[in-house]
């Protein structure tokens, strides 16, 4: 199941997208929140075809906290002349620097480089911690889309990651959350990014230095994980920059496409 977080006329819900094609998808209303128990409602709202505005996907979730994993795919590391770490390396991104699916990516005003990093996101589904590996599987909710946008000159300079990888509109999710998807799957999906149509990235979750259970397991041994808490779990090669005026998308095999524009500030 497709699960997007979207309003209509300005009230905020849940959903299920259906169809197969961008010009024929609708949103089944979900009676609930998919964290717990819910059902569909059986009402249902065009997204694709929806002229008068009326629908907008917002970030699948608002998470408390997004976790992000850092050098993961061994030849990214390479690329930036870093070492793969022994152990997964953490870092945090705000929930202030969430947006969805055609939401613009503000280009910081105090940095001069900026780059695309594509990923696949974990979802959490239920509060957990110190989850054993052979659990991992249980407090996932699904996966999505990420970029992990990154202000390159300021996380060399800074040599921490706080605002180069943390300022506002840095964290697109999205389109939606797929639950349909099981653990093994998530560890083989093809991985793309484009700028303005042009191929950066082209990768695959197999080449994940340490896998989803490697990265579930190290977080959560130091702290409790909640619903709708996001994990990102590293970018494949190919990073590069982004530039005002951009279109930069992350493609995920069995997902679907994150979409946004590179804006000025201002």
């Amino acid at each position: 199941m497709r699960i997007a977080r979207f309003s209509i006329d300005g009230n905020v819900a849940f959903g299920a997208v259906e169809g197969d094609s961008p010009d024929d998808l609708v949103i089944d209303i979900i009676k609930g929140i998919p964290f717990g128990d819910f059902e569909l409602s059986g009402t249902k709202v065009p997204l694709a075809a929806d002229r008068d505005n009326r629908v907008r996907l917002l970030p699948p979730v608002l998470p408390n906290k997004v976790v992000a994993f850092g050098r993961n795919y061994a030849e990214h590391a390479a690329e930036l002349g870093n070492e793969v770490p022994d152990a997964p390396f953490a870092f945090f991104k705000p929930s202030t620097s969430v947006i969805g699916d055609g939401d613009p990516i503000v280009y910081p005003s105090f940095s001069q480089e900026v780059h695309h990093e594509a990923e696949l996101a974990v979802v959490i589904g239920r509060m957990c911690r110190e989850v054993p590996r052979e659990r991992v599987a249980d407090v996932i909710l699904g996966y999505t889309c990420a970029n992990d946008v990154t202000a390159r000159d300021v996380q060399k300079r800074e040599k921490q990651w706080a605002r180069a990888k943390g300022f506002d509109s840095s964290c697109p999710l999205g389109p939606w959350v797929e639950t349909g998807i099981d653990l093994k799957r998530a560890q083989d999906l093809g991985i793309q990014c484009t700028v303005n149509g042009e191929q950066r990235q082209l990768g695959s979750t197999a080449q994940m230095t340490h896998s989803i259970e490697d990265l579930i397991v190290n977080i959560t041994e130091a702290m409790t994980l909640l619903p709708g808490d996001v994990v990102l779990t590293g970018t494949p090669a190919g990073v590069g920059p982004l530039n005002v005026g951009d279109e930069v998308a992350v493609t995920i095999e069995g997902i679907g496409t994150l979409t946004n524009k590179v804006i000025k500030r201002g």
